[in-house]
């Protein structure tokens, strides 16, 4: 055994307990559990300084997890339950989730014009070699 995986992990062991491990985080524990305990203590620092509330922190929890680039249903299922345990209303939940909509309209922003651009210089193309 090398001292990796003789490493504490209070943190990880404390997430696993209480349901809220994904278990895609397992292959980073079994590769090093002194690194995964570092990053989870990391990533829960905000949740635990007390600077935020517990609603907003499950709130930006939701965010997060509903994002385009994450998508992990269920953190936002896990999420929304303790944000309404927590008093959350729906409409509080939506303007959330419509806050994180826009993330994919970027997608868009970015395309579209390029979209205009490179139709237009087909069709200006196809017109030149027809003369």
């Amino acid at each position: 055994m090398n001292a990796a995986d003789a490493a504490a992990t209070p943190i990880c062991d404390a997430l696993r307990a209480s349901g809220n491990w994904n278990p895609n985080w397992e292959p980073f524990a079994e590769l090093d559990p002194a690194w995964t305990e570092k990053f989870m203590a990391m990533g829960m620092a905000p949740m635990t300084s007390g600077v935020l509330d517990a609603k907003t922190i499950e709130f930006i929890a939701i965010a997060v997890d509903a994002s385009c680039t994450h998508l992990y249903a269920p953190g936002v299922r896990r999420h929304i339950r303790k944000a309404l345990e927590l008093g959350a209303t729906k409409e509080e939940i939506t303007a959330v989730l419509q806050c994180v909509s826009v993330l994919g309209i970027h997608s868009m922003s970015l395309a579209a014009p390029i979209l205009i651009e490179e139709t237009a210089a087909h069709a200006t193309r196809v017109e030149a070699s027809r003369k």
